[in-house]
């Protein structure tokens, strides 16, 4: 087997939510970046990669999202929260994605033109509805790959879905374009992570 995807395959089996963490120890801000921008290789639609992201490492302001998540210790006691949104007007990203891609040589201008032209028209003319699903799915791409990434360096995640989102929008001044999704929280665990079972793949899986 190819020791990459052994590699991967382990990871995967290997991660786990973990609710209790190191309160002492910290990740320097250069590594979360790392991780943030290996995570945002995901795919998304078109490109647009419609995600934007609060790092939230301040222990006051950890204090006070813990009690809009419910209470959950892991907000305050993890070295960051990754607060991760999604971008309804992921649009607006189009240009700056598309001339990006043409400066590298992965498009000429032609197309550039099109791919821009193309995502103006279309985008923008789709329901909120629908530019808000397609934004929840990407950020929930890059949500995985964000805890993979981080797993492989040695930490641990869980992801937080059970918070207050209006509460979390009005602390954090969050514009209209974009909605909160998930808040995920990184360090070093204290206790081993949480252990579950899966559904049996015949279950789940149906062959046409």
């Amino acid at each position: 087997m190819n020791t990459s995807v052994k590699n991967l395959s382990a990871l995967i089996r290997e991660r786990r939510s973990v609710r209790k963490y190191d309160p002492e120890f910290n990740i320097p801000r250069p590594e979360i970046i790392d991780i943030l921008k290996e995570a945002t290789l995901a795919p998304s639609s078109s490109n647009l990669q419609p995600w934007k992201f609060i790092v939230i490492q301040d222990q006051e302001t950890k204090k006070e999202l813990r009690a809009i998540a419910n209470n959950q210790e892991q907000v305050e006691t993890s070295s960051a929260v990754i607060a991760v949104l999604g971008d309804k007007e992921m649009y607006r990203n189009g240009e700056k994605v598309y001339r990006s891609a043409f400066e590298a040589g992965f498009m000429d201008e032609a197309n550039m033109g099109r791919m821009i032209e193309g995502t103006n028209k279309l985008y923008p003319a789709a329901p909120v509805e629908a530019r808000a699903n397609i934004a929840s799915f990407d950020a929930g791409l890059v949500s995985m790959q964000l805890m993979l990434i981080a797993k492989e360096r040695g930490y641990d995640t869980v992801p937080i879905g059970g918070f207050n989102k209006q509460q979390f929008i009005e602390k954090f001044n969050i514009d209209d374009r974009y909605m909160p999704i998930v808040l995920i929280a990184l360090g070093k665990a204290a206790v081993p992570g949480h252990q579950t079972t899966r559904l049996p793949i015949e279950d789940v899986v149906e062959f046409i």
